[in-house]
């Protein structure tokens, strides 16, 4: 069935777009006692980056964060914290349909919440435990369901799905290139899902997860199926959060910053080790400055550290003594220096590069790349303060 409401603009931004996701989830697959969704990846709740994901993207005018009623003072206090925008806090049902249906109703009924919304013309209804989703798959599920009601996106199937008999054997398997995995996000126009889940059954708001489905069953919506990207995947075990965070930290180790104690004498060496850094960072940034000056500026900006902020600091030690050019009072001082900016969100690591032997600086230098790498990606806060030679 064709829709009966929305204009057909150009994009997005042409239509009022609001975000639904439900974060009420209780975590039991996962395995431990806090909601997967408030786990934290990099010192920072999961549920914060998925936020984060919708805030980045301008014609999403209102994100409904979903929760149990016992998790509303803490989401409050995360969106207080990563000073998130844009955001209405829900409470939760008792199930995932009954909490997406409270999401959607902070746009159509003045009982539901303080502060009546706007209705949007489209909704998105995305997993809070889904970080990565980019704005170009927001943009298609978004623009199909503009043409056809509603739009989600999907992607291969991994496994065989097979079928076992009352006997606990084999009955049949499915033909694996004829199906999809249905992923998130998924986009409404909002009249058709609010009216699907307004003529929902109890069975459906308690037993059913498929969006998609109600708005097929309750108002004949045949959704546009989108090929999505392989990084919609939904964080459900435990091993999915050392992913999520091995990305993560991929993502970070992108942008660093790496400051030299400046004389003459170590241009050739500043170079070669921007050289070598350059190669396997997309988007590096050199400065030459003193740790204590871009502290400072860290500090003056009023900008909240989402995430943990890696300084390495390289020393270069040209002297002919076979023992270290740095004293006990210098070590001291990075030791002290370093605990005390690890406290705001700043993670301080020392690399002493000696440069004895110019036929071995080449070797020296990719060293100390790759020990600085190593630091970038790992993040290790034992590791601060700490003169490591390369």
């Amino acid at each position: 069935m064709e829709p009966s409401c929305g204009s057909r603009g150009p994009g997005p931004a042409a239509a009022a777009v609001a975000a639904v996701l439900p974060a009420g989830g209780s975590g039991e697959r996962l395995g431990g006692a806090t909601p997967k969704q408030f786990c934290t990846v990099q010192g920072r709740p999961l549920v914060s980056y998925t936020v984060g994901a919708m805030e980045r993207i301008s014609w999403i005018s209102h994100i409904i964060v979903v929760v149990s009623p016992e998790n509303i003072e803490k989401m409050n206090s995360i969106v207080e914290k990563y000073g998130h925008k844009r955001v209405t806090i829900v409470r939760g049902g008792v199930t995932r349909h009954r909490s997406i249906f409270n999401g959607l109703k902070v746009f159509a009924e003045n009982n539901f919440s303080n502060q009546l919304l706007q209705k949007p013309e489209v909704v998105i209804i995305h997993d809070a435990v889904r970080p990565f989703v980019e704005e170009d798959i927001l943009s298609k599920v978004v623009m199909a369901a503009k043409d056809h009601g509603a739009a989600g996106a999907i992607r291969p199937l991994v496994s065989t799905v097979i079928a076992s008999a009352a006997d606990g054997f084999l009955d049949h398997s499915l033909e694996r290139a004829r199906y999809r995995a249905s992923e998130m996000p998924q986009a409404f126009l909002f009249d058709i899902i609010y009216e699907a889940y307004q003529q929902c059954t109890d069975y459906d708001l308690d037993y059913g997860t498929e969006c998609l489905h109600l708005a097929l069953k309750y108002c004949k919506t045949n959704a546009k199926l989108v090929e999505g990207t392989a990084d919609l995947w939904k964080v459900t075990y435990k091993r999915d959060l050392y992913a999520a965070e091995s990305i993560i930290k991929g993502n970070l180790s992108q942008q660093v910053c790496i400051i030299t104690n400046v004389k003459e004498d170590v241009a050739q060496v500043n170079f070669l080790l921007h050289e070598s850094l350059k190669s396997r960072i997309k988007d590096k940034k050199y400065a030459v400055e003193e740790t204590q000056k871009l502290v400072d500026m860290l500090e003056k900006s009023n900008t909240p550290l989402l995430y943990p902020v890696v300084l390495i600091s390289v020393h270069l030690d040209v002297s002919e003594n076979t023992s270290c050019s740095i004293g006990m009072e210098e070590l001291t001082r990075i030791k002290k220096f370093a605990r005390e900016v690890k406290k705001k969100n700043i993670l301080l690591y020392g690399i002493l590069f000696q440069y004895k032997d110019c036929l071995l600086l080449q070797e020296t230098v990719n060293s100390a790349a790759a020990l600085i790498l190593a630091l970038i990606m790992d993040r290790n806060p034992e590791l601060i303060g700490q003169l490591l030679v390369a």
